[in-house]
Formats: C-alpha cells, structure tokens, sequence
C-alpha cells in the first residue's frame, strides 16, 4: 500500500485513478482549518482507503546538503513561504477535527514517545505510526527501533503500528516486526532503486529484499511472521564502521576493538 503525500504531484485525483490497488493520503498542513476541510473531502472522495497526519515536522530540519545547494523544497513553490506555520500549530483538538471529517481510518504518523502513543490513542487513532523522517529532522533524537519498543509497551493490541526511518534490508523488517511493529514502511529504499534504474530497478530491489527476509525467516528457524517475538532481537554492538547501509552507529576502535 501507497502512502501519497500532499506535496506529492501530480494530484491527489490523479495518483488515485492511475491504480486499483489501495491508497493511504498523507497529510501536511499547508493551509488553515477550511483549506485541511477541503484537502480531507478531496482525499474521501478520491477513494483512498485512510488518511495519515504527519505530525513530526513542524519545523523544517536543517538539512545540510540542502542548505549548501540552495534547494528548496516544492511545496515552499506551491504553498509559499509561510504556509509551513499552519503545520505547526497542530494540536489534538484540530487532529479530531480531521479524523471525524473523514470517516476513513486514522493513521498519526511521527509518534517518538510512549506518552504521544498513549495520547494518540484516547482520541481514537487506528494507526501508531513511528517515524523520525528518517533522522531528518532532528539531530541526536532516538532511532525508531528505541522508540518501538516503548510504544509497543504501552499500545499492545490496542492499534496497530507502523515504523520507517532506516530500513533498506530484509534483516531491519524483520528485527522491527519480531520488536512489535505491524509494518514497515520503505521510503529511502525505494527513491534510491528508482534513482539508480527506475521502474525495473525497484521491482528488483524489492525482489531483494524479499529474498533477504524470507532467506533470514528460514535461518532462524521461523516459517511465518506470526512466529517471531522479541526473543529474536537483542543489543549488540557494531560489527564495524558505520557507512549509508549500516544499521549501527560508529564506534571508536577503544570501544569496538580492531577490525
């Protein structure tokens, strides 16, 4: 399933009838309460099979790349410079307004801590969803598999729960699904497999990462994903450097030993 965010193009009509397969429609605020009412009724009516608020952006990350470049990001184009205050004048009461408009299940993606989990849940959220935008937006903030695990402890089976940030192998789903997760959302993985050879070389990324899961499933000794528990995962510390597919931080030679 498809998450399609607003500053996504072409438009919301558009992605929506280029496929039969369900659609999620991801929320930024971009304008005031008529502006979101009008967004939300577009979406509904579109077909998308739930809404998701982005709720972890309401300051744009210092992104150094894009500071250096000078890019800037297209939704300022469309939107304006001053449209990103509407996302950060989010609160609960303004997130119930949306979720009762549409009527479609309720996903709140950004949570980073068991009390936003638990809060989320009073007001009637389906979907936990853990997110740090992929470590975007926040230095020094705790990497989603942390997070999981307390918001696992205190969501249960009262929704479900979704995680991204970081994951680009079969070894990464399977850890966050055996932590508690429900699903695992790719997003990076995906943009650098269209990227290198569009179309063909995302069906055979994710054929990869297929291969990577079910060939992990088999070496642990697991036939279904039903069977995996947090038993399978536990600390360990890293096998080496860090480098852009590494799952773990870097360690000083004093504390990771010669390689």
């Amino acid at each position: 399933m498809n998450l399609v965010s607003t500053v996504t193009e072409p438009t919301l009509e558009e992605i929506a009838a280029a496929t039969d397969h369900p659609k999620i429609f991801q929320i930024y605020i971009r304008g005031d309460a008529d502006w979101v009412d009008d967004l939300v009724d577009r979406a509904r009516d579109a077909g998308y099979a739930a809404l998701c608020l982005t709720v972890d952006s309401a300051y744009y990350g210092r992104r150094e790349r894009q500071l250096i470049t000078g890019w800037r990001p297209p939704s300022i184009k469309r939107y304006g410079e001053d449209a990103r205050i509407h996302q950060a004048g989010l609160t609960w009461e303004s997130m119930e307004r949306m979720r009762e408009r549409g009527g479609l299940p309720f996903i709140l993606k950004g949570i980073q801590t068991a009390e936003d989990a638990e809060i989320a849940l009073q007001h009637g959220v389906d979907v936990i969803y853990v997110s740090n935008h992929g470590g975007r937006q926040l230095d020094h903030g705790d990497g989603t598999m942390e997070i999981l695990k307390e918001v696992v402890a205190v969501v249960g089976d009262q929704a479900e729960i979704v995680v991204d940030s970081g994951f680009v192998r079969g070894t990464d789903v399977l850890k966050a699904l055996a932590t508690g997760a429900t699903a695992v959302a790719l997003g990076r993985f995906q943009g650098w497999a269209l990227a290198a050879g569009g179309q063909p070389a995302l069906v055979r990324a994710l054929e990869i990462m297929e291969a990577e899961i079910r060939n992990a499933m088999g070496l642990i000794g697991v036939a279904s994903i039903e069977e995996l528990d947090p038993s399978f995962v536990k600390e360990a510390r890293a096998a080496g450097n860090s480098h852009e597919l590494s799952a773990f931080p870097f360690l000083p030679e004093e504390i990771r030993g010669p390689e």
